[in-house]
């Protein structure tokens, strides 16, 4: 079964407009988890991610287009299979939510 991931955000962007970004900050030992699951043409993945640098947060991305395992574990964890999707302790955020992001990080005492 092939199993396509969109973007739950409002607004797609052209995949070629995507190649803008830069590395993905790094995760410490003492930073909570913190795991962005997205896929390289969805452009809110992107700006999750540059909002979480913007912070001075470390993640960890997972590219489901290319890692089927991760794709099937954060649709079981989630029922979606919309990307992004945000981890932040054991709180799954879906889509680029600030206030819900914010919270997370928080509740997390990253912010």
């Amino acid at each position: 079964m092939q199993v396509s991931y969109l973007c739950k955000s409002p607004g797609l962007a052209h995949p070629g407009l995507l190649a803008i970004m830069g590395q993905e900050a790094e995760m410490t030992d003492s930073t909570p988890n913190v795991i962005v699951y997205s896929a390289p043409w969805c452009v809110f993945c992107h700006m999750v991610k540059e909002y979480l640098k913007g912070k001075r947060i470390g993640f960890k991305e997972i590219d489901v287009g290319s890692d089927p395992h991760a794709a099937k574990e954060f649709v079981a964890k989630t029922g979606q299979m919309g990307v992004p999707v945000i981890q932040i302790g054991e709180e799954m955020i879906l889509g680029f939510d600030r206030q819900r992001i914010d919270s997370a990080l928080r509740t997390a005492k990253l912010i």
